[in-house]
């Protein structure tokens, strides 16, 4: 199989054929003639070319007619254009809740054929097994490719513990296999700097290995906006940022030599204020997708979305193409397999019908037709996971309301307590006083004030914590969702309006292995199942979404808090982006985590260490 992780031997192999078919001293599988072709390297449009193919490779590219050789096949497209297959240098797969080959059969006829694969998701689910996960679906036969960058978030921070633990030593293992392009996103920036952090060692030692092993080590450099702060991150060795909101902050970071890569939740703002600035050099720069489920793909699009938001900022469309094959593909050194349409790559093609809109009429992937429009015509890859990538819920035994409970001292009536709100990057933690009845601080939905909850679902302990949170959650009684994705350490949460109804919902997560569950007035109202990782599911895009959609009817029958100056962009209605919340990297300072040794009751500020009681 024509893939690299076989043995080094192998891909001489293929490059050694490749050359006597671009000599015509060889015959070629197929050949395949376009109407116009961009080459990338020189932003130019060549007219009437063909694209020779050899196994999954490109073997010649060049004029119509003028190949020496012979092919088994020819395919004329003389009314497309073909553009290389779009490649993604910042992803999450595990964010579209789906396996990587069902992830492949949605993205594909949007263009993306290839992915750097931001692994910390499932790296804190199973690290032991991570690479192999991520090499599955391509051995299965899955076209599309990745290019897996271990977590250097596992677990996330020093006071956190998870499903793995990542080192140097096992960076430099993982450096050792040709697919694995670097280190995934840096994002525990007090653990880079400051010697005192428990997570110093740890990480600067997966730097390092990643310097030995010649690969690229990302970044997330959120909050980040100071010179001091940029230049210090810079000379770390970071080498890319896509947590940029604005043009200013995107300007200093691109002068200190970082790689941007932009998001569509601040591309307009950034290429607004660059366009304005009269920036002409875009090689810096690529978009990517980073997180988005599988009902926001098909709604909106993937890599293809990126490229027609781009050209509707003002980028043009030769220039948005080029940040999403030949920029990522040099940002992280994989230009001799993807990229472009040249010699030695896979034979991953675009064909548009028309640029302006960037239709997409055909994709073609390691060297064969995979997509016709908008439908995949390719084979999913038939993968049955094992145990260890399917029981990743260890809770031996079902939790009860008395798990959930915060407990005051006798004879007191009300008690002081520290409260969150989602995305609360203040220096300090809120404050409110509570009442207590039958010796538990109780909620108040007077104050919009509700209880969340962080279970730790690795070590086999069960163990709770919990802690009072405001403008969130519902406010209908017995009421609680709970869901077993929970950046970036996927313990289960759960946010409730009594603690029976969150027993219930974190127990339907433990019995069908992670997913979403919605309790309304004591019943179980909707689920949807993650039995992959507690984060996908092994099946297509259009039934996971009708399972997300049936959820979401189901919590319109709730009454949910919401405060509108809790932060931007937080949406009224069931609080999803609770699974983003219990994030624990800059700009974060107070956080709830699962309890450990360092954080007990798991209410901890990630910047110093301190911990603080919950209730006193």
């Amino acid at each position: 199989m024509d893939d690299l992780f076989l043995d080094p031997k192998e891909e001489v192999a293929i490059r050694q054929r490749l050359t006597l078919v671009a000599l015509g001293k060889a015959p070629a599988d197929r050949v395949l003639r376009v109407g116009r072709l961009l080459d990338v390297h020189g932003r130019e449009w060549l007219d009437d070319q063909e694209i020779v193919i050899a196994g999954k490779r490109i073997a010649w590219v060049g004029p119509a007619g003028t190949w020496p050789g012979a092919a088994a096949e020819r395919h004329d497209r003389p009314d497309l254009m073909a553009v290389p297959g779009f490649g993604e240098a910042h992803k999450h797969i595990e964010s579209t809740h789906l396996t990587p080959e069902w992830d492949a059969a949605m993205v594909i006829p949007r263009g993306c054929t290839w992915t750097c694969e931001a692994s910390h998701e499932f790296s804190n689910v199973d690290g032991p097994h991570n690479l192999d996960f991520w090499l599955m679906a391509r051995r299965a036969g899955m076209p599309n490719k990745i290019f897996p960058l271990p977590g250097s978030a596992v677990p996330p921070t020093g006071y956190e513990s998870s499903g793995g633990w990542f080192g140097g030593p096992e960076q430099t293992a993982f450096m050792a296999h040709p697919m694995v392009a670097g280190l995934d996103e840096v994002m525990d920036w007090p653990a880079v700097w400051n010697p005192e952090n428990p997570a110093y060692e740890r990480l600067w030692g997966m730097i390092g290995a990643t310097f030995a092993g010649r690969g690229v080590v990302e970044g997330h450099a959120a909050g980040l906006t100071e010179l001091p702060e940029i230049n210090a991150f810079a000379a770390a060795g970071l080498a890319s940022d896509h947590e940029g909101r604005g043009a200013r902050e995107v300007r200093e970071k691109l002068r200190r030599g970082l790689f941007c890569e932009i998001r569509p939740q601040s591309m307009e703002e950034i290429f607004a204020g660059l366009i304005a600035e009269g920036q002409q050099d875009w090689s810096q720069f690529a978009l990517i997708t980073d997180d988005r489920s599988a009902s926001d793909t098909i709604r909106m699009g993937a890599t293809d979305y990126n490229v027609r938001l781009a050209m509707k900022c003002g980028i043009p469309p030769e220039v948005a193409i080029q940040m999403v094959t030949i920029n990522p593909a040099r940002h992280m050194r994989l230009t001799p397999w993807v990229g472009s349409l040249a010699p030695g790559r896979f034979a991953d093609v675009v064909l548009l019908s028309d640029l302006e809109t960037l239709d997409i009429a055909e994709v073609w992937a390691d060297g064969l037709q995979v997509s016709e429009g908008p439908r995949y015509i390719g084979e999913v890859a038939k993968i049955n996971y094992p145990d260890w990538a399917t029981r990743t819920v260890n809770l031996p035994l079902p939790l009860s309301p008395a798990d959930f409970a915060i407990l005051a001292p006798e004879d007191r009536i009300q008690m002081q307590a520290a409260v969150l709100r989602p995305f609360h990057w203040w220096d300090d933690f809120l404050e409110a006083t509570l009442p207590v009845i039958d010796g538990a601080v109780q909620r108040d939905r007077d104050q919009n004030i509700t209880k969340f909850a962080i279970v730790d679902r690795y070590s086999g302990t069960g163990g709770v914590a919990k802690m009072f949170w405001k403008g969130t959650g519902p406010a209908t009684d017995d009421t609680a969702l709970a869901c077993s994705v929970g950046h970036d350490s996927h313990n289960i949460w759960c946010v409730g309006s009594s603690d029976a109804a969150m027993a219930q919902a974190v127990n339907a997560l433990r019995e069908m292995q992670g997913g979403w569950a919605l309790v309304v007035k004591g019943e179980l109202a909707a689920t949807v199942r993650y039995e992959v990782g507690g984060l996908m599911t092994c099946r297509s895009a259009e039934e996971l979404d009708a399972e997300m959609q049936a959820l979401y009817k189901a919590a319109e029958q709730v009454d949910w808090m919401w405060e509108p100056t809790a932060t931007p962009r937080w949406p009224k209605g069931m609080p999803e982006r609770l699974a983003f919340a219990t994030l624990t990297c800059a700009p974060w300072r107070w956080v709830l985590v699962a309890p450990s040794p360092r954080a007990p009751e798991g209410f901890v500020n990630v910047t110093n260490g301190k911990t603080h009681p919950i209730v006193w």
